[in-house]
């Protein structure tokens, strides 16, 4: 065994980041993406054998203009960005290119706990697990009922904290 604490007697590196933290940091990287001034969310799909399937983050569909519809929530229906924002979970299922048959049993990493909408989502597409980073919506209504589709479709959830840092924008360097 090497005498360096970050190798192997080999000489491969030993510090690597988990899958977990690999995934969950392009979920994170994913919600970047996201135009909305509130709640940015991302979420990146993994296959059992370590594989990105699809990412997605919560905006407006792509068709969609979204200079001209609104950020804000509002009582106005007309007026409230929940009307028109298509959450990180469902873009990522909606992104997935190949056959849906194939996300079953796949892993769902996303940065906010999914509501009822996305549970409902990811069960039927047959997602086996969702880790998630936060989950501030716990104690409410959708967070319950969210948590009930999850553990009646028989689908793991746990959380995990991950320590990355992803770029803050701006122009790629070259």
């Amino acid at each position: 065994m090497s005498d360096d604490l970050h190798q192997t007697a080999s000489g491969k590196r030993r510090d690597v980041i988990s899958w977990d933290e690999f995934f969950m940091s392009v979920a994170i990287a994913a919600q970047r993406r996201s135009k909305d001034p509130n709640t940015q969310v991302g979420a990146c799909i993994a296959s059992t054998n370590h594989r990105i399937l699809s990412v997605g983050y919560n905006g407006t569909p792509s068709a969609l203009n979204d200079d001209f519809f609104p950020w804000g929530t509002s009582d106005d229906p007309l007026q409230d960005k929940h009307n028109y924002v298509v959450h990180a979970e469902a873009n990522a299922v909606l992104n997935y290119r190949g056959s849906l048959k194939d996300l079953e049993g796949s892993t769902v990493y996303v940065t906010l706990f999914p509501c009822h909408d996305c549970a409902k989502i990811l069960a039927q597409v047959g997602v086996g697990e969702v880790v998630y980073l936060d989950n501030k919506y716990a104690d409410t209504d959708d967070g319950r009922i969210s948590r009930r589709i999850l553990d009646s479709c028989g689908i793991s959830y746990r959380q995990v904290i991950v320590d990355v840092q992803i770029g803050t924008g701006g122009q790629a360097r070259q």
